[in-house]
């Protein structure tokens, strides 16, 4: 049996074009959806082109034009879907119910893995508010997704490393400091980081897999499930250095929200559900899921340490 040929929608979006450059590495006919909301943003075209030249297929396409999408999906096996869930960038999730609307009534798509990548939606009933609403959100999608009867999978990528490990899992911060850090309450929650990279590549392993067929697909990488003070321990090593730390309590970070506009208290309510709670590691994986890195040993997923060794 051949490659699936995959539609990827969001492909010049942060994860978005990584996707599209595993699907290509991969060997699958890749397509891209050519939204006309791109404009005249000439970095978002000058990507497209670039793909295009990679051997990737142009659709032009729009969550505003339905029988556009409908034409899209009619071309491919696989829908990706890597639409912005994050509102300080733009939330876009529900759009995501005409795309399955669109699948449906296409009735040749195999596997449709929706905007997830982050913390498993169905385990944050009681996430901190307001960033129970991208959980809320994103349950909504699959349950339209079930309901239609169509395949998917769900890939929970736990934390962007670029986002977590970059700034030491300090919120706002992308670049490690050599001087001092914010840790949060003992420091010592885990949480789970893989790079970017790493979850565009885990997902396309996984769309022509039978065993992940309705199921979430788990990211975790066993050498990356440290707490904020092994991170930091690891940049201090590399650097020769040690860090001034100060703690920040659980009650003070919740009240450093009530001032910020809601974008930002969504965010940081992600960031106290990962770094107090412990919201990515308090479970097992059950029935309904599979762990990446053990479906696909073969992966040679970057750890914490080799990703900071790149701010040294």
């Amino acid at each position: 049996m051949g490659k699936s040929k995959v539609l990827i929608i969001g492909g010049t979006g942060y994860l978005g074009k990584r996707l599209v450059k595993a699907s290509l590495a991969h060997g699958h006919q890749t397509y891209i959806l050519h939204r006309p909301e791109v404009g005249v943003d000439i970095e978002k075209i000058e990507l497209l082109i670039s793909f295009k030249m990679q051997g990737a297929h142009l659709v032009h396409g729009s969550f505003s034009n339905y029988n556009s999408l409908v034409e899209a999906v009619k071309l491919v096996d696989v829908v990706i879907c890597a639409i912005s869930g994050v509102h300080i960038r733009s939330h876009s999730i529900l759009l995501q119910l005409k795309l399955v609307q669109a699948i449906k009534e296409a009735g040749n798509v195999k596997r449709f893995l929706p905007s997830e990548f982050g913390a498993d939606p169905a385990r944050m009933q009681n996430a901190t508010e307001p960033g129970k609403v991208t959980f809320d959100d994103k349950m909504v999608v699959r349950k339209a997704i079930e309901e239609a009867g169509i395949p998917f999978t769900y890939v929970s990528a736990n934390c962007f490393a670029g986002y977590f490990i970059g700034g030491l899992c300090q919120f706002g911060k992308i670049l490690p400091s050599r001087d001092s850090v914010v840790i949060h309450g003992n420091g010592n929650i885990k949480a789970i980081y893989v790079t970017e990279d790493d979850i565009a590549t885990y997902t396309i392993k996984t769309i022509d897999d039978p065993r992940t067929v309705n199921k979430t697909l788990y990211l975790r990488p066993p050498k990356n499930i440290l707490s904020q003070r092994q991170v930091v321990g690891i940049w201090e090593k590399l650097i020769g250095k040690e860090l001034q730390k100060v703690t920040l309590s659980k009650e003070d970070f919740l009240a450093s929200m009530k001032d910020l506009d809601y974008a930002q208290q969504v965010g940081l309510s992600h960031y106290h559900d990962v770094c107090y709670e412990g919201c990515l590691t308090n479970f097992e994986i059950g029935d309904e899921g599979d762990e990446a890195s053990q479906l696909y040993p073969e992966v040679n997923y970057t750890t914490v340490e080799d990703f900071l060794k790149r701010y040294v």
